[in-house]
């Protein structure tokens, strides 16, 4: 009992330290914040997969919390807070909710949790961003171009990675054991 639970506080530091890592690597930058980044959420969602939903959705929190502290991030609402860091990538958690036994259930959760980081960026930016959308634009609809630009295809980087890599990594922990 105290051994796996060790294993699990070593790999959510892990996992957070590798998300952080490949966040600084910036594929392509927007004006505003958004940026693509080398499939940085992929190492939350592997955690997910292997400890659970519950477990996931925590340890995406923490790691929300410290990529808006550690990056000395501006916003000018609370809430935007809330909704990008520890929502936004809390919700990468979810994942952990759908057991990755075969590779189509991997690329789904995987789809399923960047939708969900998505959908959250684009609330975020059409309630609390949405005087930075053009004059007469719903800001609806400005916020759902602004962060899918940079979202999907970092969404889609990582549902390659997790297709490709996640079920090697998993038997290389079993072998490790």
């Amino acid at each position: 009992m105290m051994h796996t639970r060790f294993n699990m506080i070593v790999e959510a530091g892990l996992a957070i330290a590798l998300t952080y890592i490949l966040s600084l690597i910036i594929l392509f930058q927007l004006p505003q914040g958004g940026a693509i980044h080398p499939a940085s959420m992929a190492p939350l969602i592997f955690f997910a997969f292997r400890w659970g939903g519950r477990k996931g959705i925590l340890v995406g929190v923490v790691y929300g919390m410290f990529h808006f502290l550690l990056g000395l991030k501006f916003t000018i609402h609370p809430m935007s807070i809330i909704l990008d860091y520890l929502m936004g990538y809390g919700i990468l958690g979810i994942a952990g909710f759908i057991r990755p036994s075969a590779c189509w259930k991997i690329a789904a959760g995987t789809l399923l949790a960047c939708m969900g980081r998505c959908a959250l960026s684009i609330i975020s930016g059409a309630v609390i961003f949405a005087a930075y959308a053009p004059k007469g634009q719903n800001p609806w609809i400005y916020s759902a171009i602004y962060n899918v630009s940079y979202i999907v295809p970092e969404m889609i980087l990582t549902v390659i990675v997790a297709y490709i890599f996640y079920p090697r990594i998993k038997n290389k922990i079993l072998e490790f054991r």
